[in-house]
């Protein structure tokens, strides 16, 4: 049919006496029609497929595995449907593709957390605090920890965008921690959404310094020397923790002089790539197309705590002699970070100026938000040196040495 639609498009040439060749070239241009109209068909369905189906398909996966806009009834359709939206959200998702990269750092960290070898490096799953959480605690390698001198305590609190995470990722950065910075290095576990809110993850971080106070003589621990370091929603609750302790919040759920205590002996808080300010943060991911599925407004309880829960207001209502009591701070931030911008580290590190609380900022070039983490599990990781560099740096500060 398609052969006889077409055939009056072709005319024998009169000068030819060969009836089989004016029919080869016959069949040869039906042929070639037939394949322009192949490619014709084909190249609209490959881009609809490529900016409608693929796109629309990540986003509504995403949205519904981890929540869908804020509207009601059928609203909510509409807002999660939006072009913009859609292919900023597929954007993000797509980004994180390149955690492939670290499967190989997956298969190391699973490997030596695993082996039974390797527990005198460390006390494995030591429970603590109201909840029953667990944490690991990892030697200095150099250091006699059966008795005598105490060593200073890093307690290094993760991220995960408050809902994901768990200490056993973190074991082989653990290990070059202490060894790096001679110290006792802990790593809790606390309680990630939707298990609780953001007030809760800061009462385990408080519980885990309690256990240190309590138990830290058994483990050759200074429970009066402790550093506090923490990446991205883990730095958040490192400098919240720091704060709600020296304001003494009933909210924490501990007697005030035991939080004095406690606030007393945090010499120094290390945020790598953290968010300080929660309502700035919000419109970063809504820039992002990601704040329904993220689960910061949920494990902050919603936008009305946003304030309450950044550190760069919380900081604002504190006394003039609170501020006083407030410790040190080391903001480390990678200048290639899109998920948490080094804006972040650069607007609260000139709040802590401003109210005359010590601040070190350290804005390190081409790092992102996974590998100024990641570059510390392992000294042959690209940025090991240079992120341990200003740690290190700022350590010996907070020690008192520099």
């Amino acid at each position: 049919m398609l052969a006889d639609k077409y055939a009056g498009f072709f005319r024998p040439c009169p000068r030819c006496r060969d009836v089989k060749v004016n029919r080869a070239l016959s069949i040869g241009f039906v042929s070639r029609v037939k394949l322009g109209l192949k490619y014709d068909v084909s190249l609209p369905m490959a881009a609809g497929a490529l900016f409608v189906v693929i796109p629309y398909s990540i986003s509504l996966v995403a949205q519904w595995m981890y929540g869908w806009p804020n509207k009601p009834g059928y609203k909510k359709y509409i807002e999660a449907l939006r072009p913009r939206r859609i292919y900023s959200l597929t954007r993000a998702v797509l980004e994180m593709l390149k955690y492939l990269q670290y499967g190989k750092l997956y298969f190391q960290w699973k490997s030596w957390y695993n082996d039974t070898d390797n527990h005198k490096h460390y006390e494995k799953g030591v429970i603590f605090g109201r909840r029953g959480n667990k944490l690991d605690l990892y030697y200095a390698p150099n250091v006699d920890h059966s008795g005598g001198v105490a060593t200073p305590v890093v307690v290094f609190i993760y991220g995960g965008a408050w809902g994901s995470g768990e200490r056993s990722i973190y074991c082989l950065l653990a290990l070059q921690m202490a060894k790096e910075l001679n110290a006792t290095v802990v790593c809790p576990d606390y309680a990630t959404y939707p298990k609780g809110t953001v007030l809760h993850m800061v009462q385990d971080i408080t519980d885990c310094l309690v256990w240190i106070g309590e138990n830290g003589h058994k483990f050759s621990m200074d429970k009066d020397n402790v550093v506090l370091i923490g990446h991205s929603a883990g730095a958040h609750l490192c400098a919240l923790t720091a704060l709600f302790l020296v304001e003494g919040m009933e909210e924490l759920a501990i007697e005030p002089a035991k939080q004095k205590e406690i606030s007393l002996s945090i010499k120094g808080v290390t945020g790598l790539s953290g968010v300080y300010n929660i309502p700035d943060h919000y419109q970063h991911e809504k820039m992002r197309g990601i704040e329904y599925v993220s689960t910061m407004h949920k494990a902050m309880g919603g936008v009305e705590n946003f304030e309450f829960y950044s550190p760069t207001d919380f900081l604002k209502i504190l006394s003039e002699d609170k501020l006083k009591r407030v410790p040190p701070f080391c903001l480390i931030h990678g200048t290639n970070d899109i998920i948490v911008p080094m804006e972040s580290s650069i607007r609260f590190s000139d709040v802590l100026a401003s109210l005359s609380v010590k601040v070190s900022l350290h804005l390190l070039p081409k790092m992102d938000h996974t590998e100024i983490v990641t570059d510390l599990m392992a000294p042959d990781r690209h940025f090991y040196r240079t992120v341990y560099g200003c740690v290190k740096e700022e350590y010996s500060k907070f020690q008192g040495k520099c």
